[in-house]
C-alpha cells in the first residue's frame, strides 16, 4: 500500500471513531433499560473499538510521518485504554471474565477473526536494541556462571564405558538381526513362488494372455487416477478443497513484506530528520525571532505596572516563578483585558465579604438538602457507565485531526516528511517561554526598584511576614520528608542496577523467557457462547477466549505506559488449569510480546536462596528493584498453590514453600499504576490451597480448559505442519481430533514429535501419514478426565467472582450478599472494640 492509501485509511478511521465518540456521549446522558440492553450497548462499544483499534494500528505501524505518527499514537493509546474501561465494565456487570458477541457479530456482518486483538508492533520494535542488549547480557552471565538454557532443558549424563559398548553391542545385533530376517524372508518367498510353478504347471505362460492381464492393470490404475483428479478439481471448484498452491507463498505476499520492510526504513529516516529537525528549527527561532519577543514582553509587562498604578493607586506584586509568572497574567489576553481582569477582581473581593456573613446561618439549611439528596440517590438506582480516563485524551486528539490534518493540502510532501511549519507553531511558544523567564527575572528587579523609589515603608514593612510563612512551610515539608525516607528504605542504596541484575541471574532468580509469540497458543473460537448463555448453560471458554484475556490483562498494560497509568489496573494474574495446556507458555508469550523481564519465584526454585527473614527480604527488595527499574517485568510463581498450602506435605516441608504468604500482599500494595510489573501464578491443582488468602493476591483468575473439538482439529493441523507432516487425504484429522478427546495440546505435540521423526517426515513421498500412527501414542499418555475438569469448575465456582455468577444464575442479587458481608465484618470489629 502507498502512502495515500494509508492516508485514505487513517481518514476513514477517524470518521468512524468521530462517529462513535458521538453515540457514546449521546448513550451517556439517555436512560438505560435492562441489564441485557446495557450489556448489548456496551458489547458493541467494544466490538467497534477494537474494529478502530485494529485500523488505527496498522496506520501507525506503516505511516511514515513522523508528525502524524504522534497524533495516531496518542489516540491509539486512548482507543486501548477504552477497550480495556469497556472490558472492565462488561466484567464488572455479567461477573464473568469470558463475554461472547457471536450475535453481535452476525448484525455487524464481521467475522470471528476481526474480534482479535492484536498486539500493537511498536512494543517491541520502540525498544528492540535495549531488548537485544539485555539479552546479550543476560547470555553472557549464563555462559560465565556455565549455566545456559540448554543444559538444564538437556541435561547430559556421564555413562561408564562398559555400559557404553553394552548398548552398542546391541544397537549391533539388533541390525544383524534384521538383515537375517531380511534376507530368511526372501529366500521362503522365492521358494513359495517355485512350488506354484511347480503345481500349476505352467512354465511358459502365453504371451497373449499375459499382455492382456498387463493392459488390463495399467487401464484400471490410469482411469483410477484419471477420476480421483476429476474428484479434486470437482472439491475445488465447488469451494470444498483448497486449491494446490494455496500453502505456498504468493509473489504478491512477498512483495507486500518488502515493502512493509522498506517503509520501516523510510520510517526510521523520518524520524531521526524530525528530531535534528526540532533542535534546528529551535535554535534558529531563538536567533531570529527572539530579541523581538524580549522587547515585546518587556513593554507589556511595563504597561501593566503603570496601568495598575493608575487605577489602584500602588505597583502591583509580580507573580512568582512556581505560578508560572508573566504568563499567568498574559496568557492569550491582551494589555485592555488584563485591566479589565484586575478591576474584576477588586470586585469580586467586596462581594465575597458579604457572602460570608450570609453563610453562617446556611448550614441547617444544607443538611436538609443533603438528606433528600441521599433519598434521590436512593431512589435512582439505575446504572449508569463509569466516568472514563481515555474518552478526553481520543476526543482531544480527534479535534486535532479536524483541525490540522482533516482538510490540510499535502500536495508539496510527497515523501511524507516533517512540516516544518507546524514544529515552527510548536517551538516559538517553547522559545517564547524561555525568554519569559529571563524577562521575568529582569522585570522583577525593575519592580523592586520602581517600589523601592516610591514606597518604601510598605515595602519594608511587608518584607518580614512573608519572610516567617516561608520557614513556616518549608518545615513542615522537610518532616514529611524525613518520614517518607523511613518507610522507603533502600536496603542496596550503594549498589548499581548491573551488579543486582548479575546477582538474581546468578541466583536463578531472573531467567531467560523462551522465544514464544502468543499467536503461537493455537485454538478456535467458541461459536455458541451467546446462545447457550441465552438456555441458562455456562459454556466453557474456548482457547483464544482465554488467550484474548491474557492479551487484554497482561500484554497490553505491560507494552504501553499511558495505558498501564490510567487503564484499570491489574496487579496480579492466576492460570489456573490441568497440566499441559500451556500455562507456562503464555507466561513466556507475555515476555516475549512486551519484552519483559522473567522472575522466578516458584516455591522449588527460591528453596534454600536467602534464608531467614532477612534473606528474604533482601531477595524481594533485589527482584522488585530490578523490575521496576528494568520494566516492564514479568513476576512468574509456578505451582504457586504451594505457597498457599492448606496443609504443607511432609516431603516438600524442607522446601519451606510458604515463605512468601505473608509478603505477596503486602507487595501488591506497595505496587502502583507507574510501575510496570505483573505476578502471574501457574497451577494446576488450585484446590490444595487456602481460598481466601489465593483470592485475596490473585486479581484476576483464568480458567484455562482442555481443548474443545474444533481447537483440536486446528491443533493437530497447524503442528503436523510445523513439524515436517504433510497432511493428505489419506490422514483423516477429524478422526484424530476425535479421538484425542481430553488430552491437553501438550499430549497432541508429544505424540507428533514421537511419530514424526527425520525418517518418517522422508518417508512421505510414497508412504502419506495415515491416523492409526498416532493412536498407538495417544494410548500411551493420560486424558484429563471429565472429573477433573468438574473440579477446576467446582473450585472456580468458590472463588468471589465464581460465587457472584451463581448468585446471578439462580436469581439473587450479589449485592445484596456484598452488603450482608460488611454488615457481619462491621459487627465483628464493634464487638471487638467493646472487648
Amino acid at each position: 500500500m502507498s502512502n495515500a492509501m494509508y492516508n485514505k485509511m487513517w481518514h476513514q478511521t477517524q470518521e468512524d471513531l468521530g462517529s462513535l465518540l458521538v453515540k457514546e456521549a449521546e448513550k451517556r446522558t439517555e436512560p438505560l433499560g435492562t441489564q441485557a440492553f446495557i450489556l448489548q450497548l456496551l458489547a458493541t462499544f467494544y466490538v467497534n473499538y477494537v474494529q478502530i483499534f485494529r485500523d488505527l494500528e496498522d496506520v501507525y505501524d506503516q505511516m511514515v510521518h513522523p508528525q502524524k505518527r504522534i497524533l495516531i499514537r496518542k489516540i491509539l493509546d486512548g482507543v486501548m485504554g477504552r477497550i480495556l474501561e469497556l472490558k472492565h465494565e462488561m466484567v464488572e456487570l455479567e461477573l464473568t471474565e469470558f463475554q461472547y458477541f457471536d450475535d453481535i457479530l452476525q448484525d455487524l456482518k464481521l467475522a470471528p477473526q476481526q474480534l482479535d486483538i492484536p498486539i500493537p508492533k511498536y512494543f517491541l520494535k520502540e525498544k528492540l536494541e535495549v531488548v537485544k542488549g539485555r539479552e546479550k547480557i543476560l547470555s553472557q552471565i549464563l555462559a560465565d556462571t556455565g549455566f545456559s538454557l540448554s543444559d538444564k532443558k538437556y541435561p547430559i549424563k556421564p555413562m561408564p564405558l562398559e555400559e557404553a559398548v553394552k548398548v552398542i553391542q546391541v544397537s549391533e545385533r539388533a541390525r544383524q538381526g534384521r538383515l537375517r530376517a531380511m534376507f530368511m524372508k526372501q529366500i521362503y518367498l522365492q521358494d513359495c513362488r517355485a512350488k506354484q510353478a511347480r503345481l500349476s504347471g505352467e512354465k511358459f505362460a502365453d504371451m497373449g494372455a499375459a499382455a492382456l492381464r498387463i493392459q488390463k492393470v495399467w487401464r484400471g490404475f490410469r482411469q483410477c487416477k484419471r477420476t480421483e483428479r476429476e474428484r479434486e478439481e470437482e472439491m475445488i471448484f465447488l469451494g470444498m478443497n483448497p486449491p494446490p498452491s494455496f500453502h505456498e507463498v504468493s509473489d504478491a505476499v512477498l512483495q507486500a513484506d518488502r515493502v512493509a520492510h522498506l517503509r520501516n526504513e523510510v520510517q526510521m529516516r523520518h524520524e531521526e530528520e524530525y528530531r535534528d529537525a526540532l533542535v534546528t528549527i529551535q535554535d534558529n527561532l531563538r536567533l531570529m525571532e527572539g530579541p523581538d519577543i524580549k522587547e515585546n514582553l518587556q513593554d507589556q509587562i511595563r504597561h501593566w505596572f503603570i496601568e495598575c498604578r493608575n487605577l489602584t493607586g500602588s505597583f502591583p506584586d509580580y507573580p512568582k516563578e512556581e505560578e508560572g509568572g508573566s504568563a499567568v497574567i498574559f496568557s492569550n489576553k491582551t494589555p485592555q483585558q488584563v485591566i479589565e481582569d484586575i478591576l474584576e477582581s477588586q470586585e469580586e473581593e467586596e462581594k465575597s465579604k458579604k457572602k460570608k456573613k450570609k453563610k453562617e446561618s446556611k448550614p441547617e439549611k444544607e443538611k436538609e438538602k443533603k438528606e433528600t439528596k441521599e433519598k434521590n440517590k436512593e431512589e435512582e438506582e439505575e446504572w449508569k457507565m463509569s466516568p472514563s480516563v481515555f474518552l478526553p485524551t481520543m476526543e482531544e486528539g480527534n479535534n486535532t485531526y479536524r483541525d490540522l490534518w482533516k482538510n490540510r493540502d499535502e500536495s508539496w510532501n510527497f515523501p511524507q516528511g516533517y512540516d516544518p511549519e507546524m514544529i515552527k507553531e510548536v517551538k516559538r511558544k517553547e522559545v517564547e517561554s524561555e525568554i519569559r523567564m529571563q524577562v521575568d527575572e529582569l522585570m522583577r528587579q525593575e519592580l523592586k526598584n520602581l517600589k523601592l523609589a516610591v514606597n518604601r515603608e510598605k515595602e519594608s514593612a511587608a518584607k518580614p511576614g512573608k519572610k516567617n510563612k516561608g520557614k513556616k512551610k518549608n518545615k513542615g515539608k522537610k518532616g514529611k520528608k524525613g518520614k517518607r525516607g523511613k518507610k522507603d528504605k533502600d536496603l542496596t542504596a550503594d549498589r548499581t542496577t548491573e551488579s543486582l541484575y548479575k546477582e538474581l541471574v546468578e541466583e536463578g532468580l531472573l531467567i531467560q523467557s523462551l522465544k514464544v509469540n502468543l499467536s503461537d497458543y493455537i485454538g478456535e473460537y467458541s461459536y455458541l457462547g451467546t446462545t447457550l448463555r441465552q438456555v441458562s448453560i455456562e459454556p466453557m471458554p474456548s482457547l483464544l477466549d482465554v488467550r484474548q484475556l491474557v492479551t487484554l490483562y497482561g500484554i497490553l498494560p505491560l507494552g504501553s505506559a499511558a495505558v498501564h497509568e490510567k487503564a484499570p489496573l491489574v496487579k496480579s494474574l492466576l492460570l489456573a488449569g490441568p497440566s499441559g495446556v500451556g500455562k507456562k507458555m503464555l507466561v513466556h508469550a507475555i515476555c516475549t510480546e512486551t519484552g519483559a523481564n522473567l522472575f522466578d519465584l516458584s516455591a522449588a526454585n527460591i528453596a534454600g536462596k536467602y534464608p531467614g527473614k532477612s534473606g528474604l527480604q533482601m531477595m524481594l527488595h533485589l527482584v522488585f528493584k530490578v523490575a521496576r527499574q528494568l520494566q516492564p517485568s514479568v513476576v512468574w510463581i509456578g505451582d504457586t498453590e504451594k505457597i498457599f498450602y492448606k496443609k504443607v506435605p511432609q516431603a516438600e516441608k524442607a522446601m519451606e514453600p510458604k515463605r512468601l504468604k505473608k509478603q505477596l500482599p503486602k507487595i501488591l500494595k506497595l505496587l502502583k499504576p507507574e510501575d510496570r510489573i505483573l505476578i502471574v501464578g501457574t497451577t494446576h491443582r488450585p484446590f490444595d490451597a487456602e481460598l481466601q488468602s489465593f483470592c485475596r493476591v490473585y486479581q484476576k483468575i483464568i480458567l484455562v480448559p482442555r481443548p474443545d473439538y474444533a481447537s483440536r482439529y486446528v491443533l493437530w493441523k497447524q503442528i503436523l505442519q510445523r513439524n515436517g507432516g504433510v497432511i493428505t487425504e489419506a490422514l483423516n484429522v477429524s478422526c484424530l481430533a476425535k479421538i484425542s478427546d481430553g488430552f491437553t495440546q501438550g499430549d497432541i505435540v508429544h505424540v507428533v514429535k514421537q511419530v514424526l521423526t527425520e525418517r518418517r517426515v522422508r518417508q512421505q513421498q510414497y508412504k502419506p501419514l495415515m491416523a492409526v500412527e498416532f493412536v498407538a501414542a495417544l494410548t500411551s499418555m493420560s486424558p484429563v478426565y471429565q472429573e477433573e475438569e468438574d473440579s477446576f469448575k467446582n473450585w472456580y465456582a468458590k472463588t468471589p467472582m465464581g460465587k457472584k455468577r451463581a448468585l446471578v444464575l439462580t436469581g439473587g442479587n450479589p449485592e445484596n450478599e456484598k452488603d450482608k458481608g460488611k454488615k457481619k465484618e462491621n459487627k465483628g470489629k464493634k464487638e471487638k472494640m467493646k472487648k
